[in-house]
């Protein structure tokens, strides 16, 4: 990727480098790479940074047009406009929207479930496409295998509402499972509880010692929604 020397000259080699670590590819359930880049609000936060640097501000104040060079950073991290321009004006400052939210809000109260968690699950499970399917046979948002989409209710997995309230309802049995513990409940999501009942852990501590003897899937798996969770934090 050419980046402009104007841009690199005057930020600085080590906040592009910063940034460009921030994007990164990630698996999603269905085993294919997809590329996550760095989220709006990472950005807002960045250019914030930049902004009160007392040696990056002279020198975006000193061009012609000091906005120019920040939308040119983020398209070259594949941001859009239209994204950039919400970022400017502030309309992105916390928690990433998406077309789902009512559904997961709903879902949230109803079973106690955090917002921020349920999108991180949905993210990095389906990457918010309610189609998907698996090569394990897992659909939809929350990739329910059929057998325990049926046992929740589900009668059709691609149906978003449907998926959405089965999957955060399965994940809020795996919390209550395990006590509240997050990360037990996630590996009992993605390995089934029966793995994690067999490690003889009860805490997310204890989980964490052994968590080599879990699937590499699964291990990778709750690293990647904690990274997920930040961008839709509050």
């Amino acid at each position: 990727m050419q980046i402009n020397p104007a841009v690199t000259d005057g930020l600085g080699q080590l906040k592009w480098i910063n940034l460009k670590a921030t994007t990164e590819k990630t698996s999603s359930a269905n085993g294919n790479e997809r590329s996550t880049g760095v989220s709006a609000s990472g950005f807002a936060t960045m250019l914030q940074a930049m902004s009160t640097s007392s040696e990056s501000s002279s020198y975006l104040t000193s061009l012609p047009d000091a906005t120019s060079v920040s939308s040119l950073l983020w398209q070259q991290i594949g941001g859009t406009t239209e994204t950039f321009n919400n970022i400017i004006s502030g309309e992105i400052t916390g928690s990433t929207p998406t077309s789902y939210d009512d559904l997961i809000q709903k879902a949230s109260a109803k079973y106690g479930v955090p917002i921020d968690l349920i999108k991180a699950v949905i993210d990095t499970e389906s990457s918010f496409n309610p189609n998907v399917v698996s090569s394990a046979g897992a659909k939809g948002l929350m990739q329910l295998m059929d057998g325990t989409a049926s046992g929740l209710g589900v009668t059709d997995s691609f149906d978003p509402e449907q998926n959405i309230d089965g999957g955060v309802r399965y994940l809020s049995y795996q919390l209550k499972r395990f006590g509240g513990e997050e990360k037990m409940a996630l590996a009992a999501y993605n390995a089934g509880p029966g793995r994690v009942t067999d490690l003889g852990v009860t805490n997310d501590q204890e989980l964490l010692e052994k968590l080599s003897l879990l699937p590499k899937e699964t291990q990778s798996y709750i690293f990647k929604i904690e990274r997920a969770r930040a961008q839709y934090a509050v």
